[in-house]
């Protein structure tokens, strides 16, 4: 049978066999946790006369053959061997089993701990190290850090040398608490010292795990962009958004702190909307009264590689978008972007095993901190200062479908949003009193439909002048197939001497414009769902406008 060898940051299938190559060692330590590895692999790499140690990632060894290969070539010749499963016997049924038996039959101490802080008598059962030693070494893990990282590998090594000599009880970690980089576990008052008098405060949010091993790159990374753009980060980790301890611990936070933009790291959702009672820890610390009505934006720390997301059409896999995109929603949460990815840091050669970490993504974590300060801002821009973008559907891209909407009456509800928006401060003259008035400015302007543009006369201009300025700022790659695909800008069918012409409407400072086609004299199907049509020069021109011309906040897509 063929055999794969281990990447390090791939999630294994176990679809292929896996051979791990590893010869036997003192202790063998399996786990699932790459940032347990890769904290064991640091507190070894300072211990004096440490013991001979083995790390793998239990992912590595999901297939028979390649739990059949480690027990005979690494770990029935070792001395003591601990495995952390999370999710329990079931999770890992043929490893335990197989582990249990040759461990025993060749006389090999073995620890199957629990992968979290639950007891497990059915992985104590399958134990063979005294249950005194069994929960000493499970508490280290439990607490995490480098010093019990440090104190686990003492106590394994006592118990390799049947001394009676242990290491202190493990030191705990708080459950919930704020971070700061070069100084660990912090205080408020400690955190105002690196803040700017009444800069906007952003929470950053995520897994108390990532303390516990070494994980923390892209945190310490966001959080001196957020400082670069004059903001406060507030990092705190927690246990999870369930954990009654760590939604006391942010409650109080706010309410010392008020966010203005909350990052949230971790995966999943409470499954609790706000102002819902149902129970201490139930509710949503992230839309609770404390939160100061913050928007919150979901961070990725993707588990796959930079290289598979880089190479994948899809982007992110299925295990993220459920983890970090689709659940989130749930809670309300908006997607900002991956800001890190699983990768080797380097090959251990004292354990033989690839560590794996999360390793920041330079441009996705500028673009979150972009993105952050961009709310704070708006938050703190009066409304009648905000410039906002309606856009309309258009598919297909006929004057007939102009603002259609799958069960919505968009052109009512564009009139409708429009008054909203002037009753709460805007600035919105001269809006459209109905839907046909609103229909028939955006109808006596240019739209997506060719045959009669050139007769048309509104809308809004963008000039070639403005446009190749903004153009011209687009990586060379992107502009050569661009360029390739639909020619000059000066050759787009939207274009003409004074410049682009634009199916867009101004209010004041609420434009309202028809979203621009994807491509022009192609097939339909192809504009809308290839994933890979560049888009043509009017596209870009559509957006250059409101991000530049208009200066949009905020842009809202009406209809399908």
């Amino acid at each position: 049978m063929h055999l794969l060898a281990a990447t390090p940051g791939n999630l294994d299938d176990g679809a292929e066999p896996v051979d791990l190559g590893q010869t036997p060692a003192d202790l063998v330590v399996l786990s699932a946790a790459d940032t347990e590895l890769a904290a064991l692999s640091a507190a070894r790499a300072e211990m004096p006369g440490a013991p001979g140690l083995r790390l793998a990632n239990l992912m590595h060894l999901r297939h028979p053959m390649s739990v059949d290969l480690h027990i005979r070539n690494c770990a029935r010749r070792s001395k003591l061997v601990v495995a952390r499963v999370l999710g329990g016997v079931g999770y890992w049924k043929y490893g335990l089993e197989q582990y249990a038996a040759h461990l025993h039959e060749a006389g090999v101490a073995f620890a199957a701990l629990p992968g979290d802080d639950k007891p497990d008598d059915e992985l104590w059962r399958l134990s063979t190290v005294p249950r005194a030693d069994w929960e000493a070494l499970w508490a280290y893990l439990v607490e995490g850090g480098p010093e019990n990282a440090a104190y686990f590998l003492a106590h394994a090594q006592a118990m390799i040398a049947g001394r009676d000599d242990r290491p202190p009880a493990a030191r705990p970690l708080l459950r919930a608490g704020l971070y700061w980089p070069g100084s660990g576990v912090t205080d408020l008052a400690a955190l105002r010292q690196h803040w700017t008098d009444g800069a906007p405060v952003v929470p950053v949010i995520f897994y108390r795990a990532l303390v516990q091993g070494a994980g923390l790159h892209p945190v310490n990374r966001l959080i001196r962009a957020l400082l670069r753009r004059e903001l406060n980060p507030m990092p705190v980790f927690v246990a999870s958004l369930k954990d009654p301890l760590s939604v006391a611990t942010l409650e109080e936070l706010f309410r010392a702190a008020p966010p203005e933009v909350i990052l949230n790291g971790t995966a999943f959702a409470t499954g609790a909307a706000q102002g819902e009672e149902a129970g201490a820890g139930a509710s949503n610390p992230l839309a609770g009264p404390a939160a100061h009505s913050a928007p919150v934006f979901q961070l990725v720390l993707s588990s796959a590689t930079e290289d598979s997301w880089e190479r994948g059409q899809a982007g992110l896999g299925p295990r993220d978008i459920a983890m970090n995109v689709a659940l989130p929603e749930v809670d309300g949460r908006v997607l900002s972007r991956a800001i890190s990815f699983k990768g080797e840091a380097f090959f251990d050669e004292d354990t033989e095993c690839p560590i794996a970490t999360y390793r920041a993504r330079g441009d996705r974590v500028e673009f979150v901190a972009d993105l952050t300060a961009n709310w704070a801002r708006l938050r703190r821009t009066a409304p009648g200062d905000r410039q906002v973008a309606l856009v309309l559907a258009n598919y297909p891209n006929k004057d007939g479908r102009l603002a259609n909407g799958v069960g919505l009456d968009t052109p009512a509800a564009t009139v409708h949003v429009l008054r909203l928006l002037a009753e709460a401060g805007y600035h919105v003259p001269d809006a459209p009193a109905d839907s046909a008035a609103l229909m028939r400015a955006i109808q006596a302007g240019p739209t997506n439909w060719l045959a009669d543009r050139t007769l048309r006369d509104g809308g809004e201009r963008l000039s070639l002048e403005a446009y190749r300025a903004a153009y011209d700022l687009l990586p060379h790659t992107i502009r050569q197939r661009i360029e390739d695909r639909w020619g000059a800008p000066e050759s787009d069918p939207f274009a003409g001497p004074d410049g682009f012409a634009l199916s867009i409407l101004r209010f004041g400072h609420v434009s309202v414009g028809v979203q621009p086609a994807r491509g022009y004299n192609i097939d339909p199907q192809e504009t809308y769902h290839s994933p890979d049509l560049v888009p043509p020069h009017n596209y870009l021109a559509f957006y250059f406008w409101l991000r530049q011309s208009q200066g949009a906040h905020a842009i809202v897509h009406m209809g399908k």
